[in-house]
């Protein structure tokens, strides 16, 4: 029965553990938040605060006023939308004819692209460099965003969802006359929206974290990205971790947001499939 002192006990010690990790995982975070309200000195003192002892607001007044915080967020912001949005519609697209269509060498490029998924990315950076230099996109947005915007992994993960789309469906919508395009976007793409949700979130959080690859197309400071600007704020001979603790904090809420708008979404698309209906 699950009554039982022995279930009890079971459950006791399985809550425990879940609640320890639950504290281990968030004391991190609830300490980086306290440390953006402290002065340097508090911070490091000898018998460290959880509180702060005269909380205050000048890490994040320092933050805006002096590394222009809020410029660079709306870069970073930027480009991770523009890049999830156009990973999602290629990577639901190129998986949606690989699920439902039959065309010459289909399985030879899904192996090819599954193959590219086991090449390390930092070996192609210097051609995918060269290439971006070749098409004058050094230095732009759009430099940041093209290489990226139709991953492997995306694809492979849409076209696994888009095969439990069933065929009858599609069938149906063509003998009603609906298009190729419309039968994807009015009827697959609906159906698939917990893929869609796993990889937007995956998306963007790979995006908005990316620090080598803006590194090295954006050369202007107008145009860098969060990371990079937030790297830059370690100096050779001084730290100011108050400062970098409140851009941490900062730059963490769009991905919380995000995950937060799609949690729902989110764990059933983490889940689909696990269950045989």
């Amino acid at each position: 029965m699950d009554n039982t002192p022995t279930r009890r006990a079971q459950r006791t010690i399985a809550y425990g553990f879940l609640f320890f990790i639950l504290i281990s995982m968030a004391t991190p975070f609830f300490w980086m938040i306290s440390n953006t309200f402290k002065e340097q000195y508090e911070i490091f003192q000898l018998q460290p605060t959880l509180i702060p002892e005269e909380p205050h607001l000048r890490n994040y007044i320092r933050l805006f006023a002096e590394f222009d915080f809020a410029h660079h967020f709306l870069n970073s912001a930027f480009i991770a939308v523009v890049h999830t949005v156009s990973h999602l519609f290629l990577a639901s697209l190129a998986g949606f004819a690989f699920a439902k269509y039959t065309f010459p060498l289909k399985n030879f490029l899904f192996l090819v692209l599954l193959g590219s998924m086991m090449v390390p990315l930092y070996t192609i950076f210097i051609p995918l460099f060269v290439l971006v230099i070749r098409l004058g996109l050094v230095n732009s947005y759009a430099g940041v965003i093209i290489p990226g915007v139709a991953a492997a992994f995306g694809i492979f993960f849409m076209k696994q969802s888009m095969e439990a789309v069933p065929d009858e469906l599609l069938d149906s919508a063509r003998i009603d006359g609906a298009s190729e395009f419309r039968i994807y976007w009015q009827i697959a793409l609906p159906l698939v929206r917990p893929a869609l949700a796993v990889l937007a979130v995956l998306a963007f959080m790979n995006s908005w974290n990316d620090f080598v690859w803006p590194l090295v197309v954006l050369r202007s400071r107008e145009l860098q990205t969060l990371p990079v600007v937030m790297a830059g704020m370690v100096g050779m001979y001084r730290m100011e971790h108050g400062v970098i603790m409140a851009a941490s904090l900062l730059s963490t809420v769009p991905i919380l947001l995000l995950f937060f708008a799609l949690q729902k979404q989110f764990v059933r698309g983490l889940t689909v499939g696990a269950i045989k209906s």
